[in-house]
């Protein structure tokens, strides 16, 4: 288990602590779904395509978790590495993508230079992140974005959190917050973004969703000389 970093806000340690005791099984659970949900492989197939087209770059997939994501975006052609909190789930990310690169560190504070991304993506990964929050969340993804950088954001569209208590039978507990996608569109734009897309699908029970899922792409303007 990761030692707790001097001044990690209680949110932060919740999430990592919880996401270290359930990283194999979450794993196993979801054993099947190499890169993700196949309904929503279009979704980033599409943020790669802009990447691409705009000049591509390094990309970041913010809260990876253990790498699927990151994988797929690698299969889309692009340059990407992975960063979570949890060194449980960085040691399966490793573990089943040898040749990807993925560090640790938090969300809310990127050791990355200012500009220095083409692309980040947040996959579920802002689902942790208190409302009051959030404003500083998305400041973060705007700086280390390059002028004209893209973005994506994944989410659970909704009013109440989803809490789950003690999964798998480990003695943890973490909300997983649902959001409006109006408001989150809101957000990015007072970050910063220019909103480019919003896409919401209905739940799929056959992939065990319980609320719509719901799709946001931005982008930060280019400098103007």
């Amino acid at each position: 288990m990761t030692p707790t970093p001097a001044g990690e806000a209680d949110f932060v340690t919740t999430t990592r602590i919880f996401y270290d005791a359930i990283a194999e099984d979450y794993a196993e659970m979801f054993a099947g779904e190499s890169g993700g949900r196949p309904r929503d492989w279009t979704v980033r197939a599409a943020f790669a395509e802009l990447v691409t087209r705009d000049g591509g770059g390094q990309v970041a997939d913010l809260g990876c978790g253990p790498g699927r994501t990151t994988a797929h975006l690698a299969s889309l052609g692009l340059d990407v590495f992975g960063l979570d909190l949890s060194g449980s789930m960085l040691a399966i990310a490793r573990r089943e993508n040898p040749g990807l690169r993925f560090r640790q560190g938090s969300m809310l504070d990127l050791d990355i230079p200012d500009g220095a991304l083409a692309g980040a993506v947040s996959w579920y990964s802002s689902i942790h992140t208190p409302a009051d929050r959030l404003p500083s969340l998305f400041t973060e993804f705007h700086r280390v974005l390059a002028p004209g950088g893209h973005l994506l954001l994944a989410f659970q569209t909704g009013d109440q959190p989803l809490t789950l208590d003690q999964p798998f039978g480990h003695p943890v507990r973490l909300d997983f917050e649902r959001r409006r996608p109006e408001r989150m569109a809101e957000l990015l734009e007072a970050a910063g973004f220019a909103l480019r897309s919003r896409t919401v699908r209905e739940a799929d029970e056959k992939l065990r969703e319980s609320s719509p899922q719901a799709f946001l792409t931005a982008h930060k303007s280019a400098a103007v000389f």
